[in-house]
């Protein structure tokens, strides 16, 4: 199996002339198998090499550190289907806001895992592929904060902004890094980054941050200290909306107009005019929009403009309103001539509230369903996709949850976990187990077992008994008569359980001796499965007392198994062998009766046999002669025996 990023391997089928080539495809779950179709084309024929490329559609399963997401994300996703239905939805938020925390640290984990390992290795080409790996899970847990932001978490105007800028500071972490640089310099506000790092925290809101930096400045020009203390003054007195104070919206909204006025005035009175890294902090403060986007490197993204620009003109916006001002930073910041990228259009529609969309364009652009199958099913849970049903049927939460699972079941160890997911799909999740339980290759009887138990707890009864077939086949094939036997009595298959049976037989003709006496020991109530495992069972149990010196009971068991045609005709004459050392016992064990009918046997089996075959060796046909001879004269004897003794007991 090859992934898509590299070259497939290719099968030459030999044979094939062609003129004319097609191209044709079967897709599966988890690959897809794509070949050239070769046609002949009349009155000629041209030599032709077609190949079989097998091409992996979802290769992120097959990553060691990606399974890891896969694996701890469908824990989260067990419990997030155990939260009680009945809990009113304002009880459940936090815990959704909480799954949907765990889910993102998951995929930060990942990615920092990912991020050492394309570090530490030495492959180019797979330095390349965690990198790419990196790129997708970075924009994976953009998508997926903005989204608990705006619709899991749904933060009303004023505390929206923060959220949005803890957004934008978790993913433009750069800053903290180039500040470390800049404050470990032997003198920091000389540092060619120095002022970088002020506007890039100012840009941020981290006020705090800007003025600890802007005071290594200050102490450089005693002569403008009266102006640093200003701008000090301004970034110390920006008001923040805390929306655990008592302080409604509406008096944040004019202590902010109050400062935001303050400021204005010190741009008015050219307070800075001598300073222009000063004065542009200024211009910032007030949302001066021409001001940030000459700061474009710093921001580097129009969303990080868009946050920025909403913190210091609009910091009470509202959820509704945030798609006008997503949609005209994204045209003010991207150059006119450049094509948003995939996430770009995302994001938008994120901040359009279309989520819908948001999971439309995840699910092109993303290259397997993780992403959007768990966050689908986390936003049905939050009631945000009940009016969205699919045209065939299925919702789009489990059809989303229906193709990751599928997928899943391609691998070798990662299928267990697709079923607890199609357990949690209603409508079509038992079909698609069903039908993709019996894709599992059963390479051990560890798996099988696995796969058995799975299916029991589901009472998926059919799907027991093929598998429980297919490993009583394997295991007859490779001789293991004992677990062969086994396996077709847990699958109730009477048809394969007697064909065990024969071969068992065979194999003690062939010996002398039972294999896996355990087994046969232990039939109990299972033997009555067909008549032939009856007669193995009890054939070993005639066995059993005559090694335990209960002759009676033997000769008894050994009779009726001929008598009650138990006993397969061509197995008579192995029984009537067996019972010669009980007819030369001193002691008499066969009633006249019974010898009677011992013979009667005989007498029946030998003429049956009284037509030689001319194709059996002369050998054989002598001793079974000599047999035959030795069990009359051993009848014989033992009934003479025998009428003595009953006569001398009734006298």
């Amino acid at each position: 199996m090859e992934e898509v990023d590299v070259e497939p391997t290719t099968t030459p089928i030999p044979g094939f002339d062609s003129n004319q080539k097609h191209l044709g495809f079967v897709w599966g779950p988890g690959d897809i198998l794509v070949y050239e179709t070769i046609y002949k084309a009349s009155g000629g024929s041209a030599g032709g090499c077609p190949f079989v490329h097998e091409v992996r559609k979802d290769e992120d399963i097959y990553s060691p550190i990606l399974r890891k997401l896969f694996n701890e994300s469908h824990h989260i996703f067990v419990g997030l289907q155990r939260i009680r239905e009945d809990l009113p939805s304002k009880n459940k938020k936090p815990q959704f806001v909480s799954i949907s925390k765990n889910y993102r640290s998951v995929i930060r984990a990942c990615m920092e895992e990912l991020q050492q390992v394309a570090v530490s290795t030495q492959d180019a080409a797979l330095a390349t592929q965690y990198g790419n790996q990196v790129s997708i899970l970075l924009a994976v847990e953009l998508i997926w904060n903005l989204c608990e932001v705006l619709f899991i978490d749904a933060a009303p105007a004023g505390s929206l902004v923060l959220h949005l800028l803890d957004w934008v500071r978790l993913h433009k972490a750069d800053v903290d890094e180039k500040a470390r640089e800049v404050l470990a310099s032997e003198s920091p506000a000389e540092h060619q980054a120095y002022w970088d790092v002020v506007i890039s925290y100012v840009l941020q809101g981290r006020m705090d941050e800007a003025r600890q930096v802007l005071v290594k400045q200050a102490a450089l020009q005693p002569a403008a200290r009266a102006m640093f203390k200003l701008l000090d003054n301004l970034l110390m007195k920006m008001p923040i909306f805390n929306p655990g104070e008592t302080q409604t919206l509406t008096e944040f909204d004019v202590k902010w107009r109050h400062w935001r006025e303050e400021v204005d005035r010190c741009l008015q009175d050219q307070s800075f005019a001598s300073n222009p890294h000063l004065e542009d902090i200024c211009k910032i403060l007030v949302g001066d929009e021409d001001v940030l986007l000459e700061h474009k490197e710093l921001l580097s993204t129009w969303y990080h403009f868009l946050v920025t620009r909403l913190l210091f003109s609009h910091p009470t916006v509202k959820p509704t309103e945030l798609h006008y001002y997503a949609q005209s930073s994204m045209h003010m910041f991207l150059d006119t001539r450049s094509v948003p990228e995939p996430l770009d259009s995302i994001l938008l529609a994120a901040f359009e509230f279309d989520i819908h969309q948001v999971i439309k364009d995840c699910s092109i652009a993303l290259n397997n369903w993780w992403f959007v199958g768990h966050l689908t099913d986390l936003l049905d849970h939050c009631k945000l996709l009940q009016s969205h049903n699919l045209h065939f049927g299925s919702n789009l939460r489990e059809f989303l949850l229906l193709e990751y699972a599928s997928g899943l079941f391609t691998h070798h160890s990662l299928w267990q976990l697709a079923v607890d997911y199609f357990d949690h799909c209603p409508e079509f999740g038992r079909v698609y187990l069903e039908l993709q339980i019996e894709r599992v290759p059963l390479d051990t009887e560890r798996k099988a077992l696995k796969v058995i138990r799975i299916c029991e707890q589901r009472q998926m009864t059919e799907q027991v008994r093929s598998i429980c077939k297919i490993m009583a086949k394997k295991a007859l094939r490779n001789n293991r008569l004992g677990s062969a036997l086994s396996w077709s009595i847990r699958a109730k298959d009477a048809a394969f359980a007697t064909l065990i049976s024969e071969r068992f037989l065979q194999d003690y003709c062939a010996k002398g001796t039972f294999s896996d006496l355990d087994l046969i020991d232990n039939l109990g109530p299972a033997m009555l499965l067909s008549d032939r495992l009856t007669f193995l069972g009890k054939y070993r149990e005639f066995h059993r007392l005559y090694g335990e010196k209960r002759f009676s009971d033997a000769a008894k068991l050994l009779l009726s198994l001929m008598t009650a045609k138990i006993a397969p005709r061509s197995f008579w004459m192995t029984l009537l062998t067996d019972a010669l050392p009980l007819l030369e016992q001193k002691e008499v064990i066969f009633s006249a009766d019974q010898t009677h009918e011992l013979m009667f046997c005989l007498e029946e089996l030998t003429s049956e046999k009284s037509v030689p075959n001319p194709d059996r060796p002369m050998q054989d046909e002598d001793i079974e002669t000599t047999k035959i001879e030795l069990l009359r004269l051993a009848l014989a004897r033992n009934l003479a025996m025998a009428i003595v003794k009953e006569g001398t007991v009734e006298v």
